[in-house]
């Protein structure tokens, strides 16, 4: 203790913790630690020093161990959009490999606007020992670490070579976790001598503080030309992304719509903005999108994006709207809402909607629109439930397709059930055959389509969840491929008692991009299983025996009906419960709803098929939109 009472001499490491401790956040239920704790893999850049002052608040953040860096910050960017971004992780790795590891984790965290704290152990800020264990060395410029790889996937970046200059950065840092318009990764590279300097830090810096998420009024500027373009609108459609989740606008979102007789669509992100049912919900958009949204679409004159990045995953690469249409984008964050010279309201977007319904008056869209609207859905509506169906027909059976395992574990999860999934084949089909009983119930990760998310991803979100819904449960849907690729946190699960039930669905590979290797014109290769460079005959993997050996009760299950059995058992055990079975790779796919997405074909091959399947790809750029 220094003998001045205004300071507390402390290291950095101690400092850092303290400080991180004494942060609080307003939200619905009142007042809660800001930070939720942090997920660590100690070494020997961040255990003696960053270690020693954790343990010490071990009890204020909780801190879990994962079984590798990359899936430990994924999981820890699900806990944070689980607790709709007002909550936040942080994940701690060692210098060198440790800290390699959560690069993708960054950017996951960094395209979907999620907050991430990122402690890093980094090189001496003496240079004495060098060269360190696992440091890189770079010749011409001393000063360049591994750590700076991060500045192209974090919001803030800092590398604290001093204990005071904790002070400044980290106040920051929260800051930009809890943005708005800015939210997403900090990290900060900790130099593994000044995590044990000691420095006389003030004690106003420990004091206790609670933050409130700012909301951005919109220019009333703004609202009034908005308005006055959509009152100009025959056939307005809403666009709804995840920013609605985020500001707490789903229930204003409804009202907005119904009032004003607007049909709505979704985004991947904003998937679980509506329940399924709700009589202006028109579906899914874009390229994994449905025929009812995309038919929308394509006839609205005037669209209305709110809390969406419009990423061509909803835009058909800018091709599913028409040319004239005009565009209006509600969002907190400037650089989304000015994009493809949209008329931009920026702003929070509770606060905008309510504005702009006011505005808006007595504006009604016509009927003639509304019931086009209706019998899309309807008609949609119709296709999803033959799609989900187990039968043909003519009442035979027919191959398990991921629709189907969709269709079935919806069916009977309970309406506040969470379901997570990522990359691959599962987020188009989650897109267009799950139907919301609840909103908020769905986390797709498809902004970085990051294979490897859903088991981490689960994990993390089953740790919010049980902080404020403990009665549900976190479903995970993983394929085989991203099963194989980052399996361990079923481990995680069972050692602390986050139970998860995860469903994977074997189609021997990476079959999704087989399938769009197929339809450009190319030969499999190096995708399905058989069709890689192996040395024997090709074999399923025992997912249940291989979960099994990580403390998981499993199954594996040959039949819809199984699935559903085995799932009312996985509803009722106490622990992790994994359920595997095959899928068709070839014709189990969803073949209804898609737009137009630019992907690079060649303009010169030798086979006929890739250079048809270019001139294809061509024609249907004669839709796109180029920025207008």
């Amino acid at each position: 203790m220094s003998s001045d009472t205004r300071t507390i001499r402390l290291t950095m490491a101690q400092a850092l913790v303290r400080h991180l401790a004494a942060q609080f956040i307003e939200t619905g239920d009142g007042r809660e630690r800001l930070c939720g704790g942090g997920f660590a893999i100690f070494g020997h850049g961040n255990v003696t020093c960053l270690g020693e002052a954790l343990y010490e608040f071990r009890k204020e953040l909780p801190i879990w161990r994962g079984q590798n860096e990359q899936s430990m910050a994924m999981a820890a960017i699900a806990y944070a959009k689980q607790k709709l971004r007002r909550r936040f992780m942080f994940a701690t790795a060692s210098a060198g490999p440790g800290t390699t590891n959560m690069l993708t984790s960054a950017a996951i965290a960094h395209t979907n606007r999620l907050p991430l704290l990122l402690l890093c152990g980094d090189s001496y800020a003496t240079r004495l020992p060098d060269p360190v264990l696992q440091q890189v060395e770079h010749f011409g410029n001393p000063t360049l670490s591994v750590t700076d790889a991060f500045k192209s996937v974090s919001r803030y970046w800092d590398r604290i070579s001093h204990p005071a200059q904790l002070l400044q950065s980290l106040p920051v840092a929260i800051a930009t976790l809890l943005d708005p318009a800015d939210c997403g990764p900090a990290f900060l590279a900790l130099p593994q001598d000044v995590q044990g300097w000691a420095y006389d830090y003030p004690v106003e810096f420990f004091a206790e503080r609670t933050h409130r998420i700012r909301r951005q009024p919109p220019d009333g500027r703004d609202i009034v030309e908005a308005a006055a373009l959509l009152k100009t609108a025959e056939r307005p459609v809403i666009i709804a992304g995840g920013g609605i989740q985020y500001s707490g606008a789903a229930e204003i979102l409804s009202h907005f719509a119904e009032a004003h007789n607007i049909p709505v669509v979704e985004t991947i992100a904003g998937r679980a903005n509506l329940v399924f049912d709700h009589r202006l919900n028109c579906g899914p958009i874009g390229v994994t999108g449905s025929n009812s949204a995309n038919a929308i679409a394509a006839k609205a004159d005037v669209i209305l994006a709110i809390g969406t990045r419009l990423q061509d995953f909803t835009t058909g690469s800018w091709t599913a709207f028409s040319r004239d249409a005009r565009l209006i984008t509600v969002n907190v964050c400037r650089f989304d809402a000015g994009k493809h010279l949209a008329l931009p309201v920026v702003g929070d977007a509770r606060l905008a909607i309510g504005e702009l319904s006011t505005a808006l008056g007595r504006y009604s869209a016509s009927t003639s629109w509304t019931d086009f609207a209706s019998t899309e859905q309807a008609a949609w509506n119709a296709y999803v439930d033959e799609n989900i169906s187990p039968r043909d027909r003519d009442g035979g059976n027919r191959p398990m397709s991921y629709a189907q395992v969709i269709g079935a574990v919806n069916a009977l999860c309970d309406p506040r059930d969470r379901v997570v999934t990522a990359a691959g084949g599962l987020p188009a089909e989650v897109a267009a055959n799950w139907r919301t009983k609840s909103p908020g119930t769905v986390d797709v990760e498809f902004g970085y389509s990051c294979m490897g998310y859903e088991i981490a991803g689960g994990w993390g979100a089953r740790i919010a969840q049980l902080e404020s819904e403990p009665s549900n449960d976190t479903i995970v849907l993983v394929g085989d491929g991203s099963y194989l690729l980052l399996n361990s946190d079923i481990y995680s699960s069972v050692l602390t008692a986050k139970k998860l039930i995860i469903i994977v669905c074997d189609n021997g590979g990476f079959a999704v991009i087989n399938k769009l290797q197929n339809n450009t014109g190319n030969i499999s290769f190096n995708n399905l299983i058989k069709d890689c460079n192996i040395e024997g005959e090709p074999f399923a993997v025992d997912f249940g025996a291989h979960a099994r050996s990580m403390g998981a009760e499993a199954e594996t299950v040959t039949s819809i009906t199984a699935l559903k059995e085995a799932f009312l058992r996985a509803k009722a055990a106490t622990r992790t419960y994994v359920i595997s079975l095959q899928v068709d790779a070839f014709d189990g796919w969803t073949t209804e709803g898609h737009t137009w997405w630019e992907v690079g074909t060649p303009a010169v091959s030798n086979r006929p098929e890739v250079r048809h399947s270019h001139e294809s790809v061509e024609r249907g750029r004669k839709n796109q939109r180029a920025g207008i």
